[in-house]
């Protein structure tokens, strides 16, 4: 018996990637997670750890990108999507260009610290960009963390 897999929306794989910043989260990370996909499967799968490896530039992407690199045997990502929770900061979308990572579908939107804040053309020219993917879900992850961050703080 043969079992073929179906094509996967952006919003199944937003869930997985969701799935990755509640690990963050209950590490007590600022929880964004991601996952790279190619040919309709996950091959990275990452969240924030710059707290757990003392290391500013442990972001979910970064990680990701690493782990996807490895997998396929090549640093260029072109036929593969970033799935991330929340809009990449302007480092994790300058790493994104030199991927040249197919495409980026990311969930809330970073008013502060997102990429777009500075320039959109900060990604690979031919990097398709998605954002808002399950917003809600994902902001409401990320407010929670920080507003719990401030009631510890009083």
């Amino acid at each position: 018996m043969t079992m073929t897999l179906g094509i996967h929306s952006d919003e199944h794989f937003m869930k997985m990637a969701l799935q990755e910043a509640q690990q963050a989260f209950d590490k007590n990370e600022v929880p964004v997670g991601a996952i790279i996909v190619y040919n309709n499967q996950i091959i990275a799968r990452a969240h924030n750890m710059a707290e757990t490896l003392n290391d500013v530039t442990a972001h979910a992407e970064m990680q990701a990108f690493t782990s996807a690199s490895d997998y396929i045997g090549g640093k260029y990502l072109n036929d593969c999507t970033l799935y991330v929770t929340l809009e990449p900061c302007t480092m994790c979308a300058g790493a994104s260009f030199w991927t040249q990572i197919g495409k980026i579908v990311f969930g809330a939107y970073d008013s502060k610290r997102g990429y777009s804040t500075i320039s959109n053309s900060i990604t690979h020219p031919k990097t398709k960009i998605i954002g808002g993917v399950m917003e809600k879900e994902c902001s409401e992850l990320i407010s929670t963390f920080f507003s719990n961050k401030r009631k510890l703080s009083k």
